[in-house]
Order: structure tokens, then sequence, then C-alpha cells
């Protein structure tokens, strides 16, 4: 049975990047682009030529796609000027891309009160201008800003402009919920009636996520015969952000009635890319990932409760509505007070100690773990210390070094140049193979002079010599730190989680607890660095290996 070509518009290097907080770079934005490309998208929108410096530096040296067609977006040509010399229409022209994107009005109060022309002129902006980009021999795609909501308030007049458009030559025409409150039933319904009159081979859906329903209204608008998706990556755009691509691709790709409807330029084994694209973007933009993100998350294919997971163990289609490897996730089994023994005997393999289930020290250690989370241990968070406290019972933990003391002291004062700064000082001394070693450093950055804070500083001192470890810490570094405070006053508990990573791209969790915050970050500091020797399987101390 021959599927129906479904084309994807990925529009997260200009509507994602009006998301709070995102501002790419140009070298940032052909990344994502190249990334895109890869995975199969069909066009990526680059921008708005002229409207800011860094999308005029990312069209002056645009990135080399292989499949995927870029595209410059733009308006439609303002009142009283032909479109041959509208500048800002000009902009868009001499970016050069083989496809330019233009936006316009649909809805007559938008015409008459933002842009305040006639409905009339309104219209020959939106032929001329589309026209124009046909006749220079470029492909044109018209946005039909607002036009769910002119359509509600006037829908001879939303209808007109859309095949105004058409008419005068664009490829496609997308309806856009521009304020992301049209129900997804009201998109559908529109949509067909749109699909009447215009092919639905040109007929494309953009929606924002302001009622939460974005990807569910582009599903509705495919149902009712688009055929075009528009959407962002992670679901950037302004305000609650827009269709996220992230989830519409797989739920396309592996769910009825689409998956065996139509066809996309993503094929089975780039969606398996899916869930590094989404943390690339992360990454990029210097942002924890979303750890219950449809597909993608961390958190998406994760069996808490014991009952689960011992379904889980006798067929994952209990508990999971794809394979988690078909988008590039992977499935999980965290340690928590929920867990029960088949839970903890798949997680112990996971990390590579194979345990029979019937073990007598399954017992012990399922009940350490119930005790320490009641105490404020988060093991589901920080898989790391749960093997690490897993290897302390059973017999298989490895000793390297010991921190016999720390001291770590704050002090307020004037710099050298009478500014007040807080600078923190850390002294560890560490024992390896009996050799006692003293290191101190200062919290205070070496190239601006910042504060970088207390446990910056006892993490500095703690690497700077672990004697024959010292090479397999070298490219240690913390990459997250997150504080929760688990009791009220001033005698509160806290929980410190630690995200560490090394040159090999690995990233791993642990966890610390303590009632003084700097102490809890020595626990999971210290964690982290023992379950990288033991991964990097580095030698034990002497006196253990005697």
């Amino acid at each position: 049975m021959t599927r129906e070509r479904l084309t994807l518009y990925d529009t997260t290097l200009r509507d994602g990047q009006q998301t709070q907080g995102v501002d790419f770079s140009a070298e940032d934005k052909r990344r994502i682009a190249r990334a895109l490309d890869r995975l199969g998208i069909d066009y990526v929108e680059g921008g708005w030529p002229g409207a800011n410096p860094t999308d005029s530096e990312f069209f002056r040296e645009p990135p080399t796609l292989a499949t995927a067609r870029l595209a410059a977006f733009g308006m439609t040509k303002r009142a009283g000027r032909s479109a041959e010399n509208d500048e800002v229409l000009a902009e868009v022209v001499n970016a050069g891309t083989p496809v330019v994107c233009l936006v316009g009005k649909t809805h007559d109060f938008h015409v008459e009160t933002a842009l305040g022309v006639t409905l009339d002129e309104n219209r020959e902006n939106i032929r001329e201008s589309v026209r124009r980009i046909v006749e220079l021999g470029r492909e044109a795609i018209f946005d039909a800003e607002h036009f769910f909501d002119g359509w509600k308030a006037n829908p001879d007049y939303a209808l007109a402009c859309a095949v105004d458009a058409y008419e005068a030559g664009a490829r496609w025409v997308v309806l856009c919920d521009t304020n992301g409150g049209t129900m997804p039933a009201e998109i559908g319904r529109i949509t067909a009636e749109v699909c009447a009159r215009i092919p639905g081979s040109h007929v494309g859906i953009h929606t924002h996520n302001d009622t939460e329903q974005a990807v569910a209204g582009s599903l509705a608008a495919v149902e009712a015969g688009a055929r075009q998706v528009q959407g962002t990556l992670n679901g950037l755009g302004e305000r609650c952000g827009n269709a996220n691509l992230v989830s519409l691709i797989p739920t396309l790709l592996l769910k009825e009635p689409f998956a065996s409807r139509f066809a996309t330029g993503v094929r089975p084994e780039a969606l398996e890319s899916l869930t590094t694209v989404s943390r690339k973007l992360d990454e990029i933009l210097n942002r924890q990932p979303d750890r219950h993100a449809p597909y993608v998350g961390a958190a998406a294919f994760a069996h808490k409760a014991g009952l689960h997971a011992s379904a889980i163990a006798k067929d994952p289609t209990t508990y999971e509505h794809v394979p988690p490897e078909t988008v590039g996730n992977a499935r999980v089994i965290p340690m928590s007070n929920q867990a029960g023994r088949s839970n903890l005997v798949k997680r112990l393999a996971e990390a590579g100690i194979a345990v029979d289930a019937r073990d007598d020290r399954l017992g012990p250690l399922l009940a350490a773990v119930k005790e320490r989370e009641d105490q404020g241990f988060a093991y589901d968070s920080a898989a790391a210390s749960f093997e690490l406290l897993a290897r302390d019972h059973l017999g298989l933990r490895p000793r390297y070094f010991t921190v016999e003391r720390f001291r770590v002291t704050v002090e307020r004062r004037f710099n050298a140049r009478g500014e007040k700064v807080t600078v923190s000082e850390a002294v560890v001394v560490v024992n390896v193979d009996g050799h006692r070693a003293i290191s101190a450093s200062e919290s205070l950055d070496p190239l601006t002079g910042a504060d970088q804070g207390p446990v910056n500083a006892l993490a500095r001192a703690l690497r700077r010599d672990l004697g024959k470890y010292q090479d397999y810490i070298d490219d240690f570094r913390l990459t997250d730190f997150k504080v929760r405070i688990l009791t009220g006053g001033t005698e509160a508990v806290t929980r410190v989680l630690i995200e560490s990573g090394d040159a090999t791209g690995a990233r791993w969790s642990t966890v610390g607890v303590s009632a003084n915050i700097v102490d809890a970050s020595a626990q999971a500091l210290l964690d982290a660095i023992e379950w990288k020797l033991i991964r990097d399987g580095a030698p034990v101390a002497q006196a253990a290996a005697e």
C-alpha cells in the first residue's frame, strides 16, 4: 500500500529563537540545521534575514545541507509600494535561499487594526508578494497568520487570503494558530473546509502550545487533509512554545492511523537519533533536558514501582507504548523506596553486577535503599550512588583512597581593587596507598576572578593530588549541581544531586544528604569520582588489594 508523503518543516531557528532565554549564535544555528538535515527534516527555516545580526550572519554563510531545503522567513510587502521596491521583502529575497516563507495577515481585525490597511489592500499585498517570489524562481510558502481566529471571525475573508496565496503560486499555504487557543476539533474541522478549496497537498499546519494542545492540533489537521507540519525541536517558541516535532515525528511514524497512511523524510535509523538530537539542542542552550519529555525524556521509559518493573522484565509492552530504542532512548529501572526484588536484580544487571534473585544479600540491600531514601537520598535520580551502595552490601566495592578530613572556609573581604568579594577555601587530606597528601584550593575562577563557591573549591582541592589516580580524573568535571531543602527551619536537612561528566561524553549522577550543604556536596562528589574510577578500571589501593 502506497503511503502519502507528509512534509516536515522546522522553525526552531526562527520561531524557536523567540523563546524567552534562548539566544542562538550563528554557529549554533548551523549546528542545529545540520542535525535537522541528518534527521530527515524537509525544510529548515534559518531565520529572518536583516532582522538581527545573527540571522544576517547565518545567511551570509549558510550551512551545506544534504537533503533539507533552507528557507528564509519574512513578511509580505507593505501597502503603497511594489513588491520589487519593498526593502523588507528584498532582504529576504537577497538571502538567496531556495525557499522563501512569507507571513501575512488573514484575520480582518488584524488587517484593519494592526496593519491599518483595507482588506483589499492586504489581499493585494499577499498576491503580489507571493507572485514576486515565484517569478524569481524560488519556492514560496505563505504562513497565514491568525488564520483560525480569522476564520471564526470572518471565514470568507480568511479563506480568500489563503486562496489568493495559492493561486499566486505558493507551494504551501500554512494555516497558523498563532495565539494557540484553537481546540484540536476546531482545527480539524476548519482545515477540512480549507482542503475542500485548496488541495491538501498544498496545505500546512502551524500551531502554538498555549493550551498544551499544539501536537494534538497538528495531528487533527493532518487527519483533516493538511500535508505539511511545522514545529520546533523540544517545542521551543514564544510564550508556551510551538508544536513539538520531537513528539510529533515518532507519533507520525509509530502510531496509527498515521504510521500506515503516511511517510516522512525521517527513516527508522534516523528516528533512533531523536533522543540525541533533542538533548544536543539542550546542550547548545546550556539547559537541562526535560526528564519527563515524551519519547526522549530520561524518565520516559523509567519504571519505578516494583510491580511495574516485575511486569517489564517479563514483557516490556506491559508498561511501554513503544520500544525505547526506536527513538534512541533507554529503559531505566531506578532504585527507590518503591522498589521490589525484581526491580533490584534488573538494576544491578544494568550496572554489570550479576546477582541471583534468591541471593540472601538482596534483602539487606533493599532495606538499606528504603531506609536511606527515608533519610532523603534519591537513588532514582542518582544511579551511580546506588551502584556504589549496592557494591558495598555485596562486597564488591573496590577501595582507592581515603579522605581523612577536609575543611572549607568562607571569607568575605575586600580584594586588591577595593571590591567586596566572598571567597571560599578548601583543604583536603587524602590517603592513597598509605601516602598522605594535603591539597588546598580557592573558589575564584583563575581567568575571571569570579567566585565559584565552596563546592567548587572542594572539588578543585580533591582533584589536585590523587596520586596514581590523577590521570583517571584529569577530564572529570561537574556538569550540574542541584540543592533541595528537605525539612524546614535552620536545622534543615539538605539533599545535593550532582551530575558529572568526562571527555568520553559520559554522564552520571550522585547524591549526598546532610544538615550541612558542604558535607552533602562532598558525599556526592566523592561518589562521582569513585564511580568513574570503577568504570575506567583503575587499580585498587595496595592496602585493599592485600
